[in-house]
């Protein structure tokens, strides 16, 4: 077992199939990186919250946990509702590194794939 996590952060749907996407991105991971532990957590609407990946992970001996917000931008949730979650998060796993990637929308070469994708199929 590896001591370190991935949580993958996406915010929720009524919609069950609105996570697939999601989902098949941990499948991804898992492939890849067989070792890494990985976890997909909703903000609302879905289960599991990112408080129950978390504990899950850290009672399973992850001593490092990343979480990556599935987000396109920085709004409301991650710059309000998400920081307090992350100091109840760290304050009851005191002995866990609990640490916080930029958005996808943040991540240049994201923003690039997806132009060049969007060039492609407008030009297909």
């Amino acid at each position: 077992m590896s001591a370190t996590a991935l949580v993958l952060f996406a915010h929720g749907a009524r919609d069950p199939e609105w996570a697939e996407p999601f989902r098949k991105i941990k499948r991804l991971i898992a492939q890849k990186q067989p070792a890494l532990a990985v976890e997909l957590a909703f903000l609302e609407f879905m289960e599991p919250p990112l408080a129950h990946a978390v504990d899950k992970l850290a009672q399973a001996g992850h001593r490092a946990i990343t979480i990556a917000p599935l987000f396109m931008a920085q709004g409301g949730h991650l710059k309000h509702d998400l920081p307090k979650i992350l100091e109840a998060l760290r304050a009851s796993h005191a002995g866990v590194t609990i640490n916080l990637l930029p958005a996808v929308g943040d991540i240049e070469a994201i923003l690039e794939a997806i132009a060049g994708w969007l060039v492609g199929a407008a030009n297909a």
